[in-house]
């Protein structure tokens, strides 16, 4: 599943294609909106919530979506060749200069936009919420800390405690932490956790490239996380799955660094 940053930066690229300017196609390829035509609608702004997507038009309206394990959205050129198939396209969303294609997107609603609440408010604080300060931080400690025998790797998961952290970024998070994933959040350094979540995917919410340790060198991006031996000790990497079925999620830890 995509994490926080790659929500953000796809945000980013569509905000910058779509923002401001009105629909000439505007298509929506989902078995409760098929028969709604959007252009000539104008979007007034695209905006991440944690790893939701808000795209806000003009007279009040919002189309949220959600890119899953399989979601995606691609800019072309009018007339450009699509990457994709056809037929997994869920959104066409064009102005004179660029086509943006949603593919495979999911929980797809048009709602009222004073009404996203709805459907975001249960989130957590957005760890790259423009205006995160000392307020966000406290919330998502109170958030983590209320339930302190829940796995660390669990507890970083759960978009209503923080939203943005994906598989990634728990593993690496864990890393940093010295503590493998299945340590209770009681004996963990819980403020540090809201603080490398936040640093983490604000290092990469800017670019496609997605690095835990400040490098971008091939094979160099991550301590732990998909890597057979530890980038940091040399031990091999153990592959261990966390969590209750159909929930349970592969993780990765290094039996040397992380007690």
């Amino acid at each position: 599943m995509p994490e926080g940053d790659t929500v953000f930066f796809t945000c980013h690229r569509l905000n910058e294609a779509l923002a401001g300017k009105e629909l000439v196609r505007g298509e929506l390829r989902h078995p409760r909106l098929s028969t709604m035509d959007l252009a000539g609608r104008v979007v007034s702004e695209v905006r991440p919530v944690g790893k939701h997507l808000l795209i806000r038009f003009e007279h009040g309206r919002t189309l949220h979506h959600h890119l899953r394990m399989d979601g995606s959205w691609h800019l072309y050129r009018p007339g450009g060749r699509w990457r994709r198939p056809g037929h997994q396209a869920r959104a066409v969303l064009a102005t004179a200069e660029q086509v943006a294609v949603g593919f495979s997107l999911h929980d797809m609603r048009w709602i009222p936009t004073d009404r996203e609440s709805a459907l975001v408010g249960h989130l957590g604080p957005d760890l790259l919420a423009p205006d995160w300060g000392p307020e966000h931080v406290a919330e998502a400690l109170r958030r983590l800390t209320a339930d302190p025998d829940r796995e660390i790797g669990e507890a970083l998961l759960d978009q209503r405690i923080m939203a943005g952290v994906g598989n990634l970024y728990k593993t690496e998070v864990c890393f940093l932490l010295g503590r493998t994933p299945w340590t209770p959040v009681a004996q963990i350094d819980a403020e540090k956790a809201v603080r490398l979540s936040h640093e983490l995917l604000l290092r990469n919410a800017w670019r496609p490239e997605q690095a835990t340790t400040k490098s971008l060198r091939h094979g160099d991006e991550h301590w732990v996380f998909h890597r057979r031996t530890c980038l940091r000790c040399g031990t091999t990497v153990r592959r261990s799955r966390q969590g209750k079925p159909p929930e349970d999620r592969i993780t990765y830890h290094c039996p040397r660094c992380q007690t």
